[in-house]
C-alpha cells in the first residue's frame, strides 16, 4: 500500500442549514421569531389602525371649547380702521367680530385679544378676555375694556 492510496477512515458530507441561497446557516432570515419560519405572514397594518380607533359611538374630533380663539391687535386695527374714522369708539364685541368675519356664527368658544400690532384709534372691548399688553396699547389709545 502506498501513502496516494489512502483514503479517510469515514466521510462527512456537508450539513444542510437554512436550505435556499447562498448565505448559509440562516439564509438571511436572522435567528427567532415569525419571519424566520417557513411560511409566515404579518399582519396588514390597516388592522391594526382599525384597532386603535376609539369604539365608542359618536366619536368626532370636537375642538375643545376651553382654548380661547386668540386676535391681535394687528387685526382688530385693519378690519375696524374703515368705522373709526366718525370719532366715536369702536365697539367690539363677539356681533362685531363676527360681522368682521374674524369668529365664526355658530362659535361658542372663548376669544381673546393679543397686544401683537399697534391700535390707533379708540376702542370699546366688551365681553371679550384681553391680555395686559393689549390693554395697555387700548387705553393708551383712548379706548376702554369693560
Amino acid at each position: 500500500m502506498k501513502l496516494h492510496q489512502l483514503s479517510p477512515i469515514r466521510t462527512r458530507k456537508p450539513q444542510r442549514i437554512g436550505r435556499s441561497g447562498k448565505r448559509g446557516s440562516y439564509s438571511g432570515r436572522g435567528q427567532k421569531g415569525q419571519r424566520s419560519r417557513s411560511g409566515h405572514r404579518i399582519r396588514p397594518a390597516e388592522r391594526d389602525i382599525i384597532l386603535k380607533l376609539p369604539k365608542m359611538r359618536g366619536f368626532r374630533n370636537k375642538p375643545k371649547a376651553d382654548v380661547p380663539v386668540v386676535i391681535n391687535l394687528r387685526t382688530l386695527a385693519k378690519r375696524f380702521e374703515s368705522q373709526a374714522k366718525g370719532g366715536a369708539a369702536v365697539v367690539v364685541n363677539h356681533e362685531a367680530l363676527r360681522a368682521a368675519n374674524l369668529i365664526k356664527k355658530d362659535y361658542k368658544r372663548i376669544v381673546k385679544l393679543l397686544g401683537q400690532g399697534e391700535i390707533a384709534f379708540a376702542v370699546a372691548v366688551q365681553g371679550i378676555q384681553v391680555s395686559k399688553s393689549a390693554k395697555l396699547k387700548i387705553e393708551k389709545a383712548g379706548g376702554k375694556v369693560a
